[in-house]
């Protein structure tokens, strides 16, 4: 029942980048999720020198990064043979990051003799260790038998423990599997359940295969496949296993209470290693003042912002609980963003925003996120509110809503949950997210004096995206909060 086009795909055919294939749900190779999610800066020559010193010490993280910088020639001349040899001795000491960048790396020979046996055992040990992106590509390799006897049934074993962790592509790929009836039954009720869970994730191919399904199914079996999907909660084994590492270096135990998932044990030991939470701040003023949301820092007991000029203690200078919104100042001279009051805004006008998405999965380099005004309020009607079509991820809260004249005209609060929406109405959302008006943050800001009187003048012309993109990164900042 699919075309071509929907069916399982080789995740990794001669490791292109995503760009260069034009397939965002193509292969995950080094520099993609595993360098994000042990949050890499990769822009400092200083950094590779104090990696290089506690690689040779034998620290398997250093030597991570290590890698990833030759791989990237990031703060050193890019050598993939380098980069090899020091994700392999991170792999040999168990780092399943460097496992897993050890596949493509000889999938695609780049260091190393092309070899998809030697491929798919780096795979194997990071899959077996939980990696996501591991088991993902591991289910390929033996959809497609590479490196390894073609084989339905593992493909489908190893692609369902990746799905089961929420990763869209390998949920879309069992989905296919149970359509087509490769490797498992065919059952259209399970194929629409992973298309369904894989199309909340963004995988448009998904959504596809999902209307391609509803074609073959009864009304009951579409609603049964819609209950399942709202009941789906992802497990993340990757982070069950560092959490046992964690826990066991703590002192504590690792077990998870009844009723708790590994998301809460982690937040239980977040107190002493962990920040509570992060957001996205942009300066207002010259002189310090940030504009942030309020949900966020509302039960910090520090506040910490980090900026391209370093890491400075913040204080909460007042508060908008009603809006969403706070004003934070630091010490020091930073460059900061124009407000522009937001009843020029319409609707379909380009917006973006930079921010810190998920900086334990993403690293702490700013995002750019691009997409328009959808609507001039929010949930059912609220006038506070734009509804925009730029994607947002948690840790973006707080972040400038920007025109394409370079001045900000909201500030990101909130997205639509898919599931949330999904147990409401039995459909998923698709980019339905929202930002406060600056009308309102320009309201907050006008009963601090000191800090209205020092406000940027808005921008009265157009500029380059580019350029305009540079000054927000410039005046945003990364803000971490601990109870």
């Amino acid at each position: 029942m699919f075309s071509e086009a929907n069916e399982a795909r080789n995740p990794f055919p001669e490791l292109k980048s995503k760009a260069e294939s034009g397939n965002t749900d193509a292969w995950v190779g080094p520099g993609d999720v595993c360098c994000e999610e042990k949050g890499v800066p990769m822009d400092d020559a200083e950094d590779v020198k104090s990696w290089l010193e506690a690689a040779k010490q034998g620290d398997a993280s250093a030597q991570y990064k290590l890698g990833l910088a030759y791989y990237e020639g990031e703060g050193v001349a890019k050598d993939y043979v380098q980069a090899v040899k020091w994700w392999r001795k991170a792999a040999e000491q168990g780092d399943a990051d460097a496992q897993f960048n050890l596949g493509p790396a000889y999938y695609n020979g780049q260091g190393v003799a092309k070899d998809y046996v030697e491929a798919v055992k780096w795979w194997r040990k990071a899959a077996e260790q939980g990696h996501a992106d591991a088991q993902s590509n591991l289910g390929c390799a033996y959809y497609f038998g590479q490196g390894v006897p073609k084989d339905y049934v593992e493909a489908v074993k190893w692609w369902r423990k990746a799905a089961e962790q929420g990763l869209a592509v390998a949920q879309f790929n069992v989905g296919v599997a149970y359509g087509k009836g490769e490797g498992v039954p065919k059952n259209n009720v399970q194929a629409y359940l992973w298309c369904n869970l894989a199309a909340a994730g963004n995988h448009e191919e998904a959504a596809r295969a999902r209307s391609l399904l509803e074609d073959e199914m009864t009304r009951e079996q579409i609603a049964e496949a819609q209950r399942l999907s709202a009941q789906f909660v992802p497990r993340n084994t990757f982070l069950e296993i560092k959490l046992e590492q964690i826990a066991q270096a703590a002192g504590l135990s690792a077990k998870l209470a009844p009723g708790k998932t590994a998301t809460d044990n982690i937040n239980d030991l977040r107190p002493s290693i962990f920040a509570k939470a992060s957001a996205t701040a942009f300066f207002v003023t010259p002189d310090g003042h940030l504009l942030t949301s309020y949900h966020v820092v509302e039960s910090a007991s520090r506040l910490q912002v980090v900026t391209p000029k370093g890491t400075f203690p913040a204080r909460l200078v007042k508060s908008d609980p009603a809006n969403d919104l706070a004003l934070l100042k630091v010490s020091g001279n930073f460059p900061c963003l124009p407000l522009q009051s937001s009843r020029a805004e319409r609707v379909g006008a380009a917006v973006f925003t930079v921010g810190f998405p998920n900086i334990g999965l993403q690293g702490r380099e700013p995002k750019l996120a691009e997409g328009t005004i959808a609507s001039l309020s929010g949930v059912q009607d609220d006038p506070r509110y734009f509804q925009i079509s730029v994607p947002i991820q948690p840790g973006n809260s707080g972040g400038a809503l920007v025109n394409s004249k370079g001045n900000v005209v909201g500030v990101i609060v909130a997205k639509l949950s898919p599931l949330a929406a999904l147990r409401t109405s039995g459909s998923l959302p698709e980019g339905v997210n929202y930002a406060v008006k600056s009308s309102y943050a320009l309201s907050l800001l006008e009963s601090v004096p000191e800090a209205s009187a020092r406000l940027k003048e808005p921008n009265a012309r157009e500029g380059r995206l580019a350029d305009l993109v540079e000054a927000v990164k410039a005046a945003s900042a990364l803000v971490l909060v601990e109870e």
